[in-house]
């Protein structure tokens, strides 16, 4: 836990006017939202109408959560310029190959979920393990964003982490039940421009703290030492660096398992995705996402590392590695700006969380509600649940959001969250979509072992019998662990079994056909810059580029 008076922020009249516009901006898009919804894919889905840009901001603002805004802050003040990893090759190169490769496949078989393709594909115990394992993660995750926001309104007003996370649930749920899925993607799109323009304040102040760029570099090398810029430097194997991870768990434990386990098969982020009004604008959805992607780590890393310079102490002592936002906040930033700052935080915690809410409650509803437990039923009670299990989503969330606390840094948490539950995911969709010979108990029997694996292995590594030296590098482990298990099971199982006849594979398993299907084409569809090859390559290519300042 943090120190309370030691984070109080000096907020004024200002900063909490700054603070109460937001609020009432956000529900007044929630109410207006609320004109929209008719049904219950308008809830769930936003009536599959929205345009590539709005779906595009959306999907990164969605992952641009508060876990995101401070984990990665404290990652960057724990591990340097490490952390860009998470961005340049543990998020484009899965993003692309999402908007490339796999939406034409999500969006086309008309699923409502990510664990609904699984039961087109394979069986209903494939879908209803999926759904589950989901279910959980999403209450999880949300957990941590309401964490997250506790420290920021105990840094705030001092108030009491119970309060605290019961106060800002309650908000989330208000404007989520009220406007549904629309609420929440135009409220990611203005808090994407919110947390931009409350961040680079803070980034630019705190460089001119120490002393502008080239003071920066100076106080690195000269307190952490020039391993901290860098991202590949010490990952040879039986080298030593801050990470305590090597370059071929960076590339296949963070690069490939985990990077493509959480963003082709997390809900959260397909789910907007899926809301497109075309197959064209869903699959530039996260192709337009990934460029201010790659850009983020300027304004949320940098500040993390420049907070370990000015608070050297920063994770040994008094405060946790997760405080690096909250006090360059306290100390650096004015009354207004601060507000702005504030503020910013607010909207990255309302973003994830209300990313993780609203695909909790489509998966609970079109996963489990409808077909196993109330099948048949009006489309008015699929409406219903959806908002009460809404509810009881954000409420299971504060109750997982005091297992986050027990974390110094909650990006390891995170983390340690995707490798349990996306990778195995990732790994029996790979095996799904690629492979016809792939069965119905291979993929049920491969992520149950996929899941269990990497469980089995944290447990071991927490109680010492695997010896690793940090949480990040443990988890690149488990998350190689999770995808060779799955795939190892899976293999001898689906040849031992009979698969489905190609007739009912058809547009489930890929093919050049299904891949290169542009569905239905509007207007302005086939100008040269939103084609989704030029887009995906683009930003590979401009991903490399940012890797060359840390390379050297």
């Amino acid at each position: 836990m943090i120190s309370a008076d030691g984070l109080r922020l000096s907020m004024n009249w200002m900063d909490n006017l700054i603070l109460i516009v937001y609020f009432a901006v956000v529900l007044g898009i929630a109410l207006a939202a609320r004109r929209s919804v008719r049904n219950s894919l308008d809830f769930f889905l936003s009536g599959r109408s929205l345009p590539a840009w709005v779906t595009g901001l959306a999907f990164v603002s969605a992952n641009l959560g508060a876990t995101e805004i401070l984990g990665m802050a404290a990652n960057g003040a724990q591990y340097g310029a490490y952390t860009i990893h998470w961005y340049l090759i543990g998020a484009i190169p899965a993003m692309v190959f999402l908007g490339l490769v796999m939406m034409p496949f999500y969006y086309n078989s008309k699923v409502r979920s990510v664990p609904e393709f699984l039961l087109l594909r394979f069986s209903s115990s494939s879908h209803l393990l999926s759904a589950a394992l989901f279910a959980i993660a999403s209450v999880l995750i949300a957990g941590v964003n309401l964490f997250a926001l506790a420290i920021v309104l105990r840094a705030l007003l001092g108030w009491p982490l119970p309060l605290s996370i019961g106060l800002a649930g309650v908000f989330v749920l208000a404007y989520i039940i009220i406007g549904g899925l629309s609420s929440a993607i135009y409220n990611e799109v203005l808090q994407f421009f919110v947390i931009v323009a409350a961040l680079v304040p803070l980034t630019v102040l705190g460089l001119a703290r120490v002393g502008g760029v080239d003071g920066f570099i100076d106080r690195v090398f000269a307190g952490p030492g020039p391993e901290f810029l860098t991202a590949w430097g010490g990952t040879g194997f039986g080298q030593e660096n801050p990470l305590g991870a090597n370059w071929l768990t960076i590339t296949l434990g963070l690069g490939f398992a985990v990077s493509f386990g959480y963003w082709t098969t997390n809900f959260a982020e397909v789910q907007r995705s899926l809301s497109a009004r075309n197959l064209s604008a869903a699959r530039r959805t996260p192709l337009i996402a990934a460029f201010p992607k790659m850009f983020i780590p300027l304004i949320v890393v940098l500040p993390g590392i420049i907070a370990l310079l000015v608070y050297p102490q920063i994770g040994q002592g008094a405060y946790d590695y997760n405080d690096a936002i909250p006090l360059l906040m306290r100390d650096l930033l004015p009354n207004g700006v601060l507000g702005l700052a504030v503020t910013g935080l607010m909207a990255s915690f309302m973003a994830g969380m209300a990313a993780n809410v609203s695909s909790f409650n489509t998966v609970f509803t079109t996963d489990i509600w409808r077909p196993y437990l109330k099948p048949g039923m009006p489309d008015e009670h699929y409406l219903r649940v959806g908002r009460v299990i809404t509810a009881v989503g954000v409420l299971a969330g504060m109750g997982t959001a005091f297992i986050a606390a027990s974390f110094s840094n909650i990006m390891n948490y995170l983390q340690t969250l995707f490798s349990f539950f996306n990778v195995p995911l990732f790994a029996t969709f790979i095996l799904a979509l690629f492979w016809k010979r792939m069965t119905a108990k291979a993929g049920f029997w491969g992520l149950l072992a996929g899941t269990v694996a990497p469980i089995s292995f944290y447990v071991a590594y927490k109680t010492g019998v695997v010896p690793i030296s940090t949480d990040q590098g443990a988890n690149m482990i488990s998350s190689m662990i999770a995808f060779t298990v799955d795939v190892a099971v899976s293999v001898p199982v689906a040849l031992a079994t009979a698969p489905k006849p190609d007739h009912e594979l058809r547009g489930l398993v890929y093919s050049r056909a299904a891949a290169a299907d542009a569905g239905e084409v509007l207007p302005g569809d086939s100008a040269w810059y939103r084609r989704p090859a030029l887009l995906g390559w683009g930003a590979i290519v401009l991903a490399a580029l940012c890797y060359l300042p840390f390379s050297f």
